[in-house]
Parts: C-alpha cells; sequence; structure tokens
C-alpha cells in the first residue's frame, strides 16, 4: 500500500441500535502513515466506530470505506483478513486451552482454535517471530488461560499481527493492566507506532497516559459525535477532553506521554 493511501474513510456515518443513536453523522479519513488514538467517555461510541473499521458492523446511514472498499459493496469475508484486531470480543472467544502459539498461529486461518486446519514453516516461523518480538515467545506451549492479563494482551497483540494486515484497531489494550505492564506495553506500542513499516493503527483507551509515543492524531469523541480530529498537538487538549468528558480537565504533556486531571 502507498505511504498517503487512505485506509479509512468515514462520510455522514450515523448508527443506531435498538431506538439509541450510538454514532451521529462521523466524518472521518485516516491515512496509511498515520497512527490514531481515539478517546472518549464510556458511551462515546469508540468501540461502535471501531467494529466499522473492522468490517465487523455497517451504519446505519452515511459511507464507510475500509482500506478503499465500501462497507454494503464487498465481500466483509475477503477485507477482514486485512485488518488486525484485538478487542474484548476476541478476547472472550480464545478457548482457554489453546497454547499461547496457537492463539497466534490461528489467525492465519481466521480461527479461534486448532482444529483440523493445516499450516505451513512460514505460518509457524511467523507467529514464533512476534512472540519474540513482543516478549512472550517463552509463553508459546502455556495454556492461554493461565496466561496473566499483561501476557494475555501481548499475545492478542501478536495474533493482529499474524495476517500481516494494512490496518492494526486497538481495542483498550492496556485496560486491566497494573502500572509496569501498562508503561511496558506503552513502549512496545510506541516502537510499532514509529516503524515506518508498520500497518496503520488506530488505538482506543479512555486515558491520556495510555497513549504510546509515536501516535501522529486523536479523534475525541463524546455522545457518538466528534469533539475534535485532527493532529494530536491540536486535536487532544484541555477543552476538547473537558467537553468530551463533561468537567474541567487540565492536559499536561511531559515529552511525549499525557496527564490529564479535574481542575
Amino acid at each position: 500500500m502507498a505511504q498517503s493511501e487512505r485506509v479509512l474513510d468515514l462520510s455522514g456515518v450515523t448508527v443506531r441500535r435498538g431506538g439509541n443513536q450510538l454514532l451521529d453523522g462521523i466524518d472521518w479519513q485516516v491515512e496509511s502513515d498515520q497512527r490514531w488514538v481515539v478517546l472518549g467517555p464510556n458511551g462515546a461510541g469508540k468501540t461502535t466506530l471501531l467494529n466499522l473499521a473492522a468490517a465487523r458492523n455497517h451504519p446505519t446511514s452515511g459511507t464507510v470505506q475500509v482500506l478503499g472498499e465500501r462497507l454494503g459493496a464487498v465481500d466483509v469475508f475477503e477485507l477482514r483478513p486485512l485488518i488486525g484486531l484485538s478487542t474484548t470480543a476476541v478476547a472472550e472467544s480464545i478457548p482457554n486451552g489453546e497454547k499461547a502459539f496457537d492463539v497466534v498461529r490461528t489467525a492465519a486461518w481466521g480461527m479461534m482454535g486448532r482444529w483440523r486446519e493445516e499450516y505451513d514453516p512460514l505460518d509457524d516461523e511467523r507467529a514464533a517471530s512476534l512472540l519474540r518480538w513482543l516478549g512472550v515467545s517463552q509463553l508459546a506451549d502455556r495454556p492461554y488461560g493461565t496466561l496473566s492479563e499483561g501476557e494475555r494482551k501481548r499475545v492478542l497483540i501478536a495474533r493482529a499481527l499474524m495476517t500481516d494486515p494494512e490496518l492494526l484497531l486497538l481495542d483498550e489494550p492496556a485496560a486491566g493492566l497494573d502500572l509496569g505492564a501498562r508503561e511496558a506495553l506503552v513502549a512496545t506500542l510506541s516502537g510499532l507506532a514509529r516503524d515506518a513499516a508498520a500497518p496503520s493503527m488506530v488505538l482506543v483507551t479512555h486515558h491520556v497516559e495510555e497513549i504510546p509515543p509515536g501516535f501522529t492524531h486523536a479523534l475525541v469523541l463524546s455522545a457518538g459525535a466528534v469533539v475534535a480530529a485532527g493532529p494530536i498537538e491540536e486535536a487532544l487538549t484541555s477543552e476538547s477532553l473537558s467537553k468530551a468528558f463533561g468537567l474541567p480537565l487540565t492536559l499536561t504533556a511531559n515529552g511525549n506521554r499525557y496527564t490529564a486531571i479535574a481542575t
């Protein structure tokens, strides 16, 4: 994919489910060389937006183009292997007895557990190299259900990268981690974000402290609508966060990291 190619293009996107409006007229574009963080409170529409980007859902109105293909006019089963996805729903679908190595490797077939599929040596090599790169190669033979939360997060990111995707979507990858595990994961994601060969990235979080250095853009949501969007230094401000979260907040930048406290 060319460096400047658009990977996500949402125009006038609204999503309604069961009488509730989850997204309201969203316009959002992501280029292939950008790394976006999506912030907002609970109920802001972050996960709904990520499911659209993952071709796991369709808008009620408006248009969504993912990797140049319009949802509703493309076979999503051909599109999804090009998208790496790490979410709570994926995590909960992994059999607890599955070895960490197979959690990663089965992504090559779009499977959540071993069945009768066959893998070639290149699949084995890639799964092993991803576990090694994420610092969890020693866990390859451990059952997924015995891993710590931080270990699971790293295995799931390796799984999301298994198919060499053009778009990587991470839904709250640092949720539930203690301080040490969070900082280690943030450092890993920062390295990935700064790698020019890495896929386009979208990371959803509630907390500015979890934004890895190297992320270039921010989308701030509230009640299903865009509060701010653009280069991170322009979109991520005390004003945009205060509006999104509904209370006065002061955002502080410390180098390439952020903190936010109530004023």
